[in-house]
């Protein structure tokens, strides 16, 4: 009789003892058909292949390669015949780099681009622009390269130029003066082609002053060689506005002044920080034939006379107000620099002007093409 609760539904005893038995599962399988048959027969004999070829693959010997750590492959393909002649030719090649001294080539350029601007009162044709930098880059890297050919003997005694490819012996004199030559033939038909007759004849007269003014004759014979021989290095304005106009006028004549009166400063500060250097080689820089004090004041007196000029260039070439403040600000960070030399007469100090000397010339022709841009644009 079946138990019930206070609540009227069956106790869970009586549930427990009424529940159905558990049914038991058939162990008899049943009768397998064909398509099973096949299907556990391809089964079998994939395995078998599959543990056969395994057990042969396990039974061949490692590769040579495959034994040794990375930590000795990696040495072995450096010293390999390939690796070898790869490394000569990049070594070989970043000579011939070398020769053309980059950083003073892109600091050129610094000063063409944006005076190619101030001429075209607006952005000129990207295809001139690249023309002219093609070919200023070409004429100058010639220029320095003829340059290190001469002046060999010299950077062979020099620390600071010890490593330049003609006194390694990466590239031969011989090897480096054709090399020259090349550029500044490929600099003059380049820019007589591409852009004008002016333009092509200034890059190469300045390549032409820096060889035989500046490097065969002042730089071993008087301590003025910078100051006369800078007027290279303020030519490429003088191109980048014959560029765009074809002609010459006073605004470039200023911009030439610029660079001219920016070079000495410069250099001497550089000078000083390697007089020993330069003593060592002969080469009469004023910080070697003069007294610190001497240098110090020639580099203030420079610096002044530089800013007065960049501020003349306004009313010339019609500058508006970035431009002109710009200069101002630049030129009063670059006399604090020089007057701190003066006072300090310290290689760091010399070395600080020098660094902000690049900053100063960089920031003064972008300012100018930026002013261009903003009033035109």
């Amino acid at each position: 009789m079946e138990h019930v609760g206070q609540s009227g539904h069956p106790s869970p005893e009586s549930v427990r003892r009424t529940a159905p038995p558990e049914t038991m599962l058939s162990t008899t399988s049943p009768k397998p058909t064909w398509q099973t048959r096949r299907k556990a027969l391809g089964v079998t004999v994939a395995d078998a292949m599959a543990r056969r070829a395994f057990t042969r693959m396990s039974s061949y010997p490692a590769p040579s390669y495959a034994q040794r750590p990375m930590s000795t492959l990696t040495p072995a393909l450096e010293r390999s015949p390939v690796a070898e002649r790869l490394r000569a030719r990049g070594r070989h090649l970043g000579g011939y780099v070398a020769l053309t001294k980059p950083r003073i080539v892109e600091l050129l350029l610094v000063t063409t681009l944006p005076t190619m601007f101030v001429a075209r009162q607006g952005v000129p044709s990207v295809l001139l622009m690249l023309a002219t930098l093609v070919g200023g880059a070409l004429a100058a890297g010639g220029a320095n390269a003829i340059n290190m050919v001469v002046d060999r003997d010299i950077d062979r005694v020099m620390h600071r130029t010890r490593n330049r490819p003609l006194v390694t012996g990466e590239v031969t004199p011989k090897a480096a003066l054709v090399f020259a030559l090349v550029l500044e033939v490929a600099a003059f038909v380049e820019l007589w082609l591409a852009v004008n007759l002016l333009s092509a004849v200034l890059a190469v007269s300045a390549t032409a002053f820096y060889v035989f003014v500046y490097t065969l004759w002042l730089k071993r014979t008087s301590a003025q060689n910078i100051v006369i021989g800078g007027a290279a290095g303020a030519v490429p304005v003088l191109v980048g506005w014959a560029a765009v106009t074809d002609r010459l006028s006073w605004a470039p004549l200023v911009l030439f002044a610029v660079v001219f009166l920016w070079t000495p400063p410069h250099f001497w500060a550089l000078a000083v920080r390697y007089r020993e250097d330069y003593e060592a080689a002969h080469v009469p820089m004023l910080p070697v034939v003069a007294p610190f004090v001497r240098t110090a004041r020639q580099i203030l007196v420079y610096s002044l006379a530089l800013v007065a000029v960049t501020l003349v260039f306004t009313p010339v070439a019609h500058m508006g107000w970035l431009y002109s403040a710009s200069a101002g600000v630049l030129g009063v960070v670059l006399v604090g620099y020089a007057v701190r030399l003066r006072l300090a007469q310290t290689p760091a100090a010399a070395m600080a002007l020098f660094g902000y000397s690049i900053t100063y010339l960089t920031l003064l022709f972008v300012a100018m093409a930026a002013d261009v841009l903003v009033r035109h644009h």
